[in-house]
């Protein structure tokens, strides 16, 4: 087993696991049900990931990103997706402006709605790659390049896109490359009726909820370092790459079902991902490490869109995720 964190860090994690606990009771002031996404979320934003959100409209996917927002005091944008945006648009442009001092026209960049905290990428499948591919080169790198000049984003920097799973009409299917750099492919799912009687009833009204601050990005920085030193004993991390490991049709120890089922497996990068979700849980538990229930945890999110599957998964109506349940309940 691994040493034990700090002193130090053990009261920051107490601070995280009591900061957790007021920050779900913020934004269940204003969002009705939707726990495990919400929390989710929280894993994604202090493991310095990025998730795919997937659910139909009028889930309050919107309005549950732009109030996490408000509770960490963090800069919001949302970007709506369309056929004609332009990666400029997202990242910004330049303008001609004129010095008033000298009377010489200069060069300014003006920056885009990717210089902010938290980006909500709304329907990222309905622009061409070109944008797409704009928006994940920062994703990626954490910054802009223009005009031979890079821009730093303001850290910490969290995208959250959407994607509407009943219309693929002009569309723009994010490749299996892109979707790898999100951490998370998170299902938003129908309230229970409970849930939409609660949900009807205060946005029919004159309610409106004013919100509680509960961390800023000064501490949200220090959260996300925080979490890079948590340490893991072997036996986590060699079950997070076995795990993965598994999903891959190639190799003697290929098991059948894989073979028959995926195409192309899951890489490294998901055994990053499975090991820093199973960090971030533990340590919105107040948990000094993790342990193997905390990848199991995560392993859906990570993985669900990680595997292709093959045309003979889907005659037989076999989806990514009942695959990962077969590989968690085989490895049990």
């Amino acid at each position: 087993m691994p040493d034990q964190a700090p002193t130090s860090d053990l009261e920051i994690l107490n601070e995280l696991r009591e900061a957790r606990d007021r920050i779900v009771s913020q934004v269940g002031r204003v969002i009705v049900g939707q726990h495990e996404v919400i929390h989710e979320l929280m894993i994604a934003l202090l493991s310095r990931g990025h998730c795919l959100l997937i659910g139909v409209p009028g889930l309050a996917k919107t309005l549950l990103i732009s109030t996490l927002a408000r509770v960490l005091d963090l800069k919001f944008s949302r970007i709506q997706f369309t056929p004609d945006l332009m990666p400029s648009d997202i990242t910004g442009t330049e303008i001609i402006e004129e010095d008033r001092s000298t009377g010489k026209r200069v060069f300014k960049f003006v920056k885009g709605p990717v210089f902010a905290n938290i980006i909500l990428a709304d329907e990222v499948n309905r622009t061409p790659p070109k944008t797409q591919a704009a928006l994940l080169q920062a994703m990626q790198e954490h910054e802009v390049t223009a005009a031979g000049q890079t821009y730093q984003l303001q850290e910490p920097f969290f995208v959250l896109a959407t994607q509407n799973p009943i219309e693929q009409e002009g569309t723009y299917p994010l490749p299996e490359a892109q979707l790898d750099r999100f951490m998370f492919n998170l299902w938003v799912d129908y309230p229970k009726e409970t849930e939409e009687h609660e949900i009807v009833r205060t946005t029919t009204s004159m309610y409106a909820e004013d919100l509680k601050v509960v961390l800023t990005a000064d501490e949200i920085i220090r959260l996300q370092g925080l979490v890079r030193r948590i340490p893991v004993a072997d036996n986590v991390i060699e079950f997070a790459v076995s795990l993965v490991r598994k999903t891959r049709p190639v190799g003697d120890g290929a098991l059948d079902f894989i073979k028959n089922w995926i195409s192309w497996g899951a890489g490294p990068r998901a055994s990053q991902y499975l090991i820093l979700g199973a960090k971030t849980r533990a340590a919105l538990d107040g948990r000094p490490t993790p342990d193997i229930n905390d990848v199991k945890a995560v392993a859906k999110s990570v993985l669900r869109h990680r595997l292709v599957t093959s045309f003979a998964a889907e005659a037989e109506g076999v989806s990514a995720v009942d695959i990962v349940e077969r590989l968690l309940n085989q490895s049990s």
